[in-house]
């Protein structure tokens, strides 16, 4: 599957120096990352979308609702009294049930059925796509789910309104979203994987020279990470969206953007030393204005998570372009001269 990006200048408010996606096709209307209709998967802009069962706060899926109540003192029917130590026993019982169900890979269940809903109109493909991500466990690669599979998978989640006939274009857009957001990691991952001072060599000449100089770096060892797990948290704003949308409040006309319409957490295996480190990887999905040509376009804000090391490689990969295009690095290489001339004109003299 090939992969394209587009450099148009930035809107205000998209994260500058982040892939531009955009497709060779329209998704039909009623497609959730279509522009117009991205709000019904917009959990800060759902309007008429209804699910079925209302989310906890945490994300969680697994339903939190009250069990069944149990009948006043005054009913006549005699009934059995339970302390509250074993109703929570229970309850926990029915938890971990359920739970167990779970894949802890990425957080749905293992088996997404390929069956028709009920009251389905047309019949949707059962075919998966392998995608080009490796799995942590080393067992070949990741695969999307069918368009059947996505259909039920929304329908469980609430999405009851969804138009089945842009199942199919969403779940298009769905792998060549990730499969971007992928390529993102790797870049990533080329790099900072060999450690801090590396990847400051490979970064000090700015994005532009970053391809030249990991030619220079290689020493003919591949970095391969790979997908651990995965997890969506569509309503948990990263801090990085939160400061945008502050900033946006400040100065409109700057920084003024929507918020994310999805939000991605990754978990990467990379390979340091020879042994294994796992790496948190955080992935901000933005809707921008459509091409003339009517085609939608998205921007992938792919970065480390906020820890200690994501932080350094974050400053380093952003402090080193900064720096690099402040100095005109590439013109001074053209035309070297030293920083400080002893004949150079003295402000003060």
């Amino acid at each position: 599957m090939g992969w394209f990006w587009a450099e148009p200048p930035p809107e205000a408010g998209i994260p500058q120096g982040h892939p531009a996606v955009s497709l060779n096709k329209e998704p039909p209307p009623g497609c959730p990352m279509h522009q117009k209709a991205a709000d019904a998967f917009n959990p800060h802009k759902a309007k008429s979308v209804q699910p079925v069962e209302k989310p906890s706060a945490s994300g969680c899926p697994v339903p939190h609702g009250s069990s069944s109540p149990l009948p006043p003192s005054s009913c006549p029917v005699p009934h059995a009294s339970r302390s509250q130590e074993q109703q929570q026993q229970q309850q926990e019982q029915e938890s971990k049930s359920i739970l167990s169900q779970l894949n802890p890979l990425n957080y749905m269940f293992p088996d997404l059925s390929q069956k028709p809903a009920p009251k389905q109109t047309m019949a949707l493909p059962t075919e998966r796509e392998e995608s080009s991500i490796p799995k942590g466990s080393g067992d070949g690669t990741w695969e999307y789910p069918s368009p059947q599979q996505m259909y039920n998978a929304l329908l469980r989640k609430g999405y009851t309104d969804t138009d089945i006939t842009a199942v199919e274009s969403m779940v298009s857009v769905h792998n060549f979203l990730n499969e971007g957001a992928w390529q993102e990691i790797v870049d990533w991952e080329k790099r900072f994987a060999r450690g801090l001072y590396r990847g400051w060599q490979v970064c000090k000449r700015g994005e532009a020279h970053a391809a030249e100089e990991l030619d220079k770096q290689w020493d003919g060892v591949e970095v391969n990470p790979t997908l651990i797990r995965f997890q969506g948290r569509p309503k948990d704003l990263t801090p990085k969206a939160t400061m945008l949308q502050v900033l946006g409040w400040i100065y409109p006309a700057k920084f003024g953007t929507d918020l994310p319409f999805d939000r991605h957490d990754w978990y990467v295996s990379r390979d340091v030393n020879g042994q294994k480190k796992e790496i948190r990887y955080v992935i901000d999905y933005y809707s921008g204005e459509p091409e003339p040509t009517g085609e939608p376009v998205f921007y992938l804000d792919v970065r480390p998570a906020a820890t200690p090391l994501g932080a350094a490689e974050r400053i380093i990969r952003w402090s080193t372009d900064v720096w690099w295009k402040a100095i005109g690095g590439d013109q001074r290489e053209q035309n070297p001269q030293p920083f400080f001339r002893h004949n150079a004109v003295k402000p003060w003299g």
